[in-house]
């Protein structure tokens, strides 16, 4: 039997805690409940979490920088849930790397959602078949990159494996699958973040620049990924199977 997901709840209101605790164990999950950065902290270091959903408001605490340590260190999802919807916090939670974030007052049926899509885009679809061998259409190579879709991996010119969140590998591989094309913020929101999210273009702008400060050699002026004003972005280089 496959284990339950591990989700740690980051808020410094008890109520809402154990709310949301209770609502996800009652969904299959299991739940870890902590109210500061360093109970957090400390749990990844003993227990680490498949997923955290982090509130910004805590008192005599910068969420953001809290977020920024998260990603520094740890390969997990992580989503803001937080009464703060300004559009500039939505960008700069992004931009931190969060993969999905929610304001309150929110539903508990669509958080679950959420959170269920953020966490199959970090884990790859089993089945109790065989794990099938990787064939040549599971590598695609663009400019000397190698983005292997069955294993999820993104390996530099040089060979050396370059860590992508789960979001920034939809994106990648969804302009890989589709090079020389100028797709639209639309549709790579779609490929990217699912029917279970809502739009919000933005997202697809500062998950595009998060992904350049990674493959470009200078992400102020790309070449792999150039932006289509008033259309969308395009991947430049050709793509070869295998």
């Amino acid at each position: 039997m496959k284990p339950a997901s591990h989700i740690a709840v980051l808020d410094d209101e008890v109520d809402i805690t154990l709310l949301l605790a209770n609502y996800l164990q009652s969904h299959g999950f299991r739940v870890t409940q902590v109210h500061n950065g360093r109970a957090l902290m400390t749990l990844m270091e003993s227990d680490p979490a498949d997923l955290v959903l982090l509130d910004l408001g805590l008192p005599g605490e910068d969420g953001f920088s809290i977020a920024r340590r998260m990603r520094e260190r740890w390969r997990c999802g992580l989503v803001i849930v937080t009464g703060r919807g300004d559009a500039v916090d939505k960008v700069v939670g992004l931009e931190v790397g969060a993969d999905d974030y929610v304001t309150k007052p929110f539903d508990l049926r669509e958080l679950v959602a959420r959170v269920k899509a953020v966490l199959r885009r970090l884990t790859p679809e089993t089945s109790p078949a065989p794990v099938p061998t990787a064939t040549a259409t599971d590598k695609l190579r663009f400019a000397g990159w190698q983005l292997d879709t069955a294993a999820r991996s993104l390996r530099n010119p040089q060979g050396e494996d370059v860590t992508l969140t789960g979001g920034e590998f939809d994106l990648l591989q969804a302009f890989a699958r589709h090079p020389g094309r100028v797709l639209s913020r639309d549709f790579l929101l779609e490929q990217t973040r699912g029917r279970e999210a809502a739009p919000f273009d933005r997202t697809i702008d500062v998950q595009v620049g998060r992904l350049r400060k990674k493959i470009e050699v200078d992400a102020d002026d790309p070449q792999l990924i150039k932006s289509v004003r008033g259309a969308g972005y395009i991947l430049i280089p050709p793509v070869s199977h295998g």
